[in-house]
């Protein structure tokens, strides 16, 4: 160790000891977390995107990060890192000034950029698990551009962490880092996607490791419930829940939902029963395959 980082410790270490101050540190990508003991891994891909607008529809993938990582199932350790994947592609479109303003990105620098869909599709069929940090959002717009997707079981880490049970205020990977002592620069795909990496590679405050956790969220048997029908003066209260609006489409009308683990899942139809409708009721329920978490496909 050189002299400079052990006197940088120290300064961090007395200015802390004060109990004002609260040092992070800048994001560095570490060649691993755990060395390789020579267990059984699985393999991992932790994917962000930045997108031309919110609706998957019509808008349109920009920029594709992808970093592969090897792991334990059995506990969540994160070993190695493996070199991935990080390109752009032209939409075609104007970008939105506030898109522009979020990433950084420019019209000049998508112009006539295309991804590698070869050998995108390559690291996605050698992985078991797709992660992302708000997985509702990039699915839908990665299943429409790479249908490989499709064939993945996918885990979200905004929403398969119980984070405000773990004492965190917000749910934002800026939020997210400060807390776990870290910070990274810009909003770019590959930035975010190693951040979200790195906070899985950490500590709850529970002494849990962060992907065990998400690990075993993600093997949980879930079921959907449809608030179908549910008056409109109760939609604080359902969205107060943790409900979340479905808006009307072929095959389904709009409705509020929830997504409930098998243990709850008859105190939440009570709750129903009793809070809302004030009736007997008799709702559809479906059950939450892990391979199509997070699509539009349920």
């Amino acid at each position: 160790m050189s002299l400079k980082i052990s006197m940088d410790k120290e300064l961090i270490k007395n200015l802390e000891n004060t109990g004002k101050f609260k040092v992070i540190r800048k994001y560095e990508k570490p060649d691993f977390y755990y060395p390789d003991d020579r267990s059984i891994k699985s393999r991992g891909l932790f994917i962000d995107t930045e997108t031309s607008g919110l609706n998957y529809k019509i808008d349109k993938i920009i920029e594709l990060a992808i970093v592969p990582f090897e792991f334990s199932a059995d506990d969540g350790r994160i070993f190695k890192l493996h070199d991935g994947y990080c390109g752009l592609e032209d939409p075609q479109i104007s970008l939105p000034q506030k898109i522009i303003s979020l990433t950084g990105l420019t019209n000049e620098m998508l112009k006539g950029k295309t991804f590698n869909d070869e050998e995108i599709e390559k690291l996605v069929a050698s992985s078991d698990l797709i992660v992302c940090h708000h997985a509702a959002f990039d699915r839908p717009f990665l299943e429409k551009r790479f249908p490989i997707f499709r064939q993945k079981t996918w885990c979200c880490s905004l929403r398969q962490i119980a984070w405000a049970e773990e004492g965190f205020g917000s749910q934002t990977l800026e939020y997210l880092a400060y807390r776990f002592k870290f910070f990274f620069d810009n909003h770019r795909a590959e930035t975010d996607a190693l951040a979200g990496l790195h906070i899985l590679a950490q500590h709850l405050p529970s002494g849990n490791l962060v992907l065990d956790c998400l690990l075993k969220n993600a093997r949980r048997k879930l079921y959907r419930i449809w608030a179908l029908g549910s008056p409109f003066g109760k939609k604080d209260i359902l969205k107060g829940r943790g409900y979340q609006w479905f808006p009307k489409r072929e095959g389904r009308n709009h409705s509020w939902y929830i997504e409930i683990d098998e243990e709850s899942l008859q105190s939440e139809l009570d709750f129903l029963r009793e809070e809302i409708f004030k009736k007997e009721i008799n709702l559809p329920i479906d059950i939450v395959k892990p391979e199509d978490r997070f699509s539009e496909r349920i």
